[in-house]
């Protein structure tokens, strides 16, 4: 019951996320509401630890179409640094005391009606508009986003990161209470979103940012693993008329040079499948298309 509501959960807030409505069917009543709103979530790694040599979408498992909707996405990992260990216990610890020095600190913070009324003013009143100097710094970001890898055949950037940059370069804009998006706002924009980029869509096995792990759910190292993998397993079909799952997965991990993983292989055979070069029957057995006749 609890995977079948999480699953409901995930393609509600998708559907939501992509067509930014949400229907609602109730007591006889069906709707369609605008959900245009801001959307600030946190989630834990699967084994309740991050995994440094797994991609974002493998920790978290999450549909990468609903990771790829949020604008800037952040990892939360304790360093295990004696530094930060000693600065977060002493934030933790002055939590249940008073100290002076930190209560003049305290008191040149905003107060929470404070910001409340911030907020509540700047979304009412202030609608920034980009000017051209913001417009044409944008575009060039953008071009020089595609430009970072394209030289190694992987996608850095899409039109969606750009209407991100736009969204961040207004709520910075906003922020400030202007109705003019200037080119500072812009480069505030783009220096949150390339910290985050570093942090959720570098790939763990080569350091560098792969934009398809957020967009597909896998890297370009991944998806040529599983390139090479399905052509060892059409290579060893070859000249069979059908192998047992089992036996083929044995047979191509000893012919593998770098070895792989269960999941890897049964990735490969489902890509396989779905271009119509292999056909599995229901005994658990996979041959070769040309072959079924």
């Amino acid at each position: 019951w609890y995977q079948r509501r999480v699953r409901e959960a995930v393609v509600s807030t998708q559907s939501t996320g992509e067509q930014q409505t949400l229907s609602i069917a109730k007591a006889g009543i069906i709707c369609v509401l605008n959900a245009r709103a801001s959307v600030l979530a946190a989630a834990n790694p699967c084994d309740s630890r991050w995994n440094p040599k797994l991609t974002i979408v493998e920790n978290i498992q999450l549909p990468h179409t609903l990771l790829s909707r949020f604008d800037l996405i952040f990892l939360m990992l304790d360093p295990q640094c004696e530094s930060f260990d000693k600065r977060l216990a002493t934030h933790l610890v002055s939590l249940y005391y008073r100290d002076n020095t930190r209560t003049n600190q305290r008191s040149e913070s905003i107060d929470n009606e404070m910001l409340r009324d911030y907020i509540a003013y700047a979304r009412t009143f202030v609608n920034p508009r980009l000017s051209d100097e913001a417009g044409q710094k944008l575009i060039q970001d953008y071009v020089q986003m595609r430009k970072v890898g394209a030289g190694r055949g992987i996608i850095t950037a899409y039109p969606r990161q750009l209407e991100s940059l736009i969204r961040l370069s207004e709520a910075h804009a906003r922020m400030r209470l202007s109705n003019t998006v200037e080119e500072m706002d812009v480069n505030e924009a783009n220096r949150l979103y390339k910290e985050a980029l570093k942090q959720a869509a570098t790939d763990p096995k080569t350091g560098q940012i792969d934009m398809e792990i957020l967009m597909t759910g896998l890297s370009a190292t991944s998806r040529a693993k599983s390139a090479e993998l399905g052509k060892l397993i059409l290579q060893n079909l070859q000249g069979k008329k059908s192998m047992k799952m089992g036996e083929l997965y044995d047979t191509c991990r000893s012919a593998h040079k770098d070895g792989f993983t269960q999941t890897q292989y049964e990735m490969a055979v489902r890509d396989l499948l779905e271009e119509g070069k292999v056909i599995q029957t229901s005994n658990r057995h996979i041959r070769l298309k040309e072959l079924s006749a």
